[in-house]
């Protein structure tokens, strides 16, 4: 009788990380292969509508998802501006990865973007933003199209990969 050999791809979150790290890795061009990969994603699920909140429940639960997808990839900095609900979302995959985020004002992209682009080109990078800076980064990284993330949208993630000459790459994933 023939031996059953279970397939490593039947775990998905096994599947899902795999994804993200050949889809970065094959979208990179030769001449862009001392660049970074860039992912980005909004905050989780807020508690509340005010000032500096925190997350939700469900933003907690998505914040420990996204650390499972992510725990894998390759991150080597992460970079959250200064409300608790991007420190948050970042928390569980920087304690996993021992890292310590960065904080950035949110009001200062220019100032993000530019320490992103002036770190080690070999760095792998998550950003958590919000609804209206997420597309304002992926611009200032040179993506020309249309990104739009409603007010109630908190599971996009996009993987962006910086091309040699030209546009970066920008997957749109959902998590």
């Amino acid at each position: 009788m023939p031996r059953i050999v279970p397939s490593p791809w039947r775990n998905m979150k096994t599947c899902r990380n795999a994804f993200l790290m050949a889809a970065a890795s094959m979208l990179a061009s030769p001449a862009a292969d001392a660049q970074q990969a860039v992912y980005l994603v909004r905050h989780a699920d807020r508690l509340d509508d005010s000032a500096d909140t925190a997350l939700s429940a469900a933003g907690e639960a998505r914040a420990a998802s996204l650390a499972a997808l992510l725990r894998d990839a390759g991150i080597t900095a992460i970079y959250t501006s200064e409300y608790r609900r991007t420190i948050n979302t970042a928390q569980p995959l920087a304690a996993a990865l021992k890292l310590t985020p960065v904080t950035v004002p949110a009001r200062d992209l220019n100032a993000l973007v530019k320490r992103v682009k002036e770190s080690s080109g070999k760095d792998v990078v998550l950003i958590v933003g919000h609804d209206k800076t997420v597309p304002d980064i992926l611009k200032s990284f040179g993506y020309p199209g249309e990104v739009r993330i409603g007010s109630a949208e908190y599971d996009k993630l996009f993987v962006l990969v910086p091309s040699g000459s030209g546009a970066p790459v920008v997957l749109r994933l959902r998590y």
